[in-house]
């Protein structure tokens, strides 16, 4: 059989050399002495190949099977949560569906998040995760990821609702990593009482080419403190925040983080009604000659790294709420499919949506990933500018795509408020434009 087979492949490579040898097209162009020269070595190989084929299976038994053996576990990259982690998720997951999705809607025409809800979130005691024990908390590491773990699961129940309970936290936790002592003993105490108390980053700024690292606002040394000047958009809580920590520029020393009162001469609040993310409660924060005393700086006059942290970290947090309302999306659109039928069948049965929604499971998880990773580089106090700034670009332009897949997947229910997807697709607009806000 073997000597058969090798025979017919031996006419067949000398059928074709001699085909190609003997064409026309060889003699016109002036190939004729290379192509003999390729042929004369094809010809070797292929003689070699196939007496080698033919002996191939003439080896001796062996007594004992060879295997190959497995590239050794990862042991290092593993995503399961702890304990403790699920718990929080859990809890989260439970609130988002019985306390956040049946008032989205109506949070979102009112522009606000009832206080009765804020304070039923200050009770998940997520606040604890960030403050540390000797002030009141539970903290002990940071506990970044499981705040973006919970973050998600909050944000499928809406995001707008998610940033005004998650914008004190982000205070606490900067002035828990940068805050002197004097700062944390004042500040601190208050956001593990009872009660919730409102307090917001007011980072963001109007204008094309923004950069969060180069603030347009101007904080001035004069006398015993500072004066700033400025303005701040897309500030969550504006409204009611008791305390701000506003981004400004410091001339001759970069620029830092300012702690402001509410209530503050010269503070001045507008509301700015947005496209989504209504429930956060975004204002405008505007500051005229507004003096601050010389403790107000963010970490005092030691800190240089506070504002870079903060950009850093709060562009986890839109990630993770980038991934949440996705994840919102994809449950909803994946069901709607299967379950509408047009012509007589589910529409889902058409390779075009099937596809679509492929796309959205596949890049949700992309964006997962990343964010998770950035996460997890926080909590073990390695770099992660690189992480997070990827884990922001991922989520800001594919989840802006998949709100608009799920916009295209539902048709024209999809343009009406009746359907959250809509709802979800505005907030994933905003998502993938605003910097600062919050902080994990």
């Amino acid at each position: 059989m073997a000597s058969n087979v090798v025979d017919r492949a031996m006419g067949l490579g000398l059928t074709v050399i001699r085909e190609v040898a003997g064409a026309e097209w060889i003699e016109k162009t002036g190939l004729r002495p290379t192509v003999e020269k390729l042929m004369n070595v094809g010809a070797k190989q292929a003689a070699r190949g196939m007496t080698a084929a033919a002996k191939s299976f003439g080896g001796k038994p062996r007594s004992k099977e060879e295997r190959l053996s497995a590239e050794p576990a990862l042991d290092d990259f593993d995503l399961t949560p702890t304990e403790e982690q699920e718990l929080f998720v859990e809890t989260a997951k439970r609130f988002a569906s019985e306390v956040i999705a049946p008032i989205a809607h109506r949070s979102d025409v009112n522009m606000v998040t009832s206080p009765e809800v804020l304070a039923a979130a200050h009770e998940l005691g997520l606040t604890s995760l960030v403050v540390p024990e000797a002030l009141g908390g539970a903290a002990t590491t940071h506990g970044t990821t499981t705040l973006t773990l919970t973050a998600e699961a909050l944000a499928a129940g809406d995001a707008g609702i998610t940033i005004a309970i998650l914008a004190p936290i982000g205070v606490a936790s900067l002035l828990a990593d940068h805050g002197t002592p004097a700062q944390q003993g004042r500040y601190l105490p208050a956001f593990v009482g009872e009660k919730y108390v409102p307090a917001t980053l007011a980072m963001h700024e109007s204008g094309v080419l923004f950069d969060p690292a180069k603030p347009s606002t101007r904080a001035k040394r004069e006398g015993e403190g500072y004066v700033l000047d400025g303005a701040k958009c897309f500030v969550p809580l504006a409204a009611t925040a008791e305390l701000f920590v506003v981004a400004a520029a410091l001339p001759g020393s970069g620029a830092g983080l300012f702690l402001v009162d509410g209530g503050t001469a010269g503070l001045t609040i507008a509301p700015e009604p947005a496209m989504g993310l209504r429930a956060a409660g975004f204002g405008t924060l505007n500051l005229a000659s507004v003096r601050v005393g010389k403790d107000a700086l963010l970490g005092g006059d030691a800190a240089r790294d506070a504002l870079a942290d903060a950009i850093d970290r709060s562009r986890i947090a839109w990630s993770a709420l980038a991934v949440g309302t996705s994840q919102a999306v994809l449950d909803y659109v994946v069901p709607y499919t299967n379950d509408r039928h047009a012509f007589g069948e589910s529409i889902s049965s058409k390779q075009s949506v099937a596809f679509m929604v492929a796309d959205i499971a596949i890049e949700l998880e992309g964006m997962r990933l990343l964010t998770y990773r950035a996460a997890s580089r926080v909590d073990a106090k390695a770099t992660f500018k690189r992480e997070a700034f990827l884990a922001r670009l991922q989520a800001s332009e594919k989840g802006m795509q998949i709100g608009s897949n799920g916009i295209q997947l539902l048709g024209g229910h999809g343009f009406i408020t009746e359907y959250p997807v809509e709802r979800w697709y505005r907030h994933l607009r905003g998502l993938g434009i605003i910097e600062g806000g919050i902080v994990v």
